[in-house]
């Protein structure tokens, strides 16, 4: 039979990006810490299970039936910034420079393993696109080959819809170095390129 710190470091190293070294660190921090802290830790995880739910309109997590992007007032409705997944929308918020409403697709096209469009949100954002006006759809996938294929093909089902439909720019990190950039980073900043 295991000890207990045994079982709590096999659970932790279930977590992503968690491995052992970093489980068994956590599994005695834990411990260390005072009782009400951890159990508020152990609160938080059973009240996202329970809670947690796919907001009705941009499938964003959330404990209502709206999230509060949607739900507040204060946003810009003309505009949707489409994302792979709900993380991505913590991402872009944090900069607090856009303050339009979002979609999530919860994932990117990968017909190798089985992800078509319809295991995606894209028909839901059709349908929302044709009963409201938006101005403006942000694609905002990944820069990778899933998420430039994902972008493409809303590029594609989107066009007729008469919808502006823009790519995020990305390219070279702000104080990076042009030096240890690959060619495919260096295109993607060329192609991106504004006037001054």
């Amino acid at each position: 039979m295991k000890g207990i710190i045994e079982h709590l470091i096999e659970e932790l190293t279930r977590l992503p990006g968690i491995g052992r070294k970093t489980a068994q660190r956590l599994a005695y921090f834990i411990v260390s810490m005072p009782a009400e802290e951890a159990l508020s830790i152990a609160d938080a995880i059973r009240d996202v299970k329970e809670k947690a739910r796919f907001c009705r309109q941009c499938f964003n997590i959330t404990d209502s039936e709206l999230c509060h992007i949607c739900a507040s007032p204060e946003r810009d409705h003309s505009k949707i910034c489409v994302v792979e997944e709900p993380s991505n929308i913590q991402v872009i918020e944090r900069t607090g420079f856009y303050k339009g409403l979002y979609h999530v697709l919860l994932g990117a096209l990968s017909p190798i393993d089985g992800i078509t469009p319809e295991r995606l949100k894209i028909r839901e954002l059709l349908e929302r696109l044709k009963q409201t006006r938006v101005d403006e759809v942000i694609i905002a996938t990944n820069p990778n080959t899933k998420g430039e294929m994902t972008a493409q093909y809303l590029k594609e089902v989107l066009a007729p819809l008469g919808v502006k439909v823009t790519r995020i720019a990305y390219g070279l990190p702000m104080g990076g170095d042009i030096e240890f950039a690959d060619e495919v980073t260096m295109s993607k900043a060329l192609e991106g390129r504004r006037e001054l």
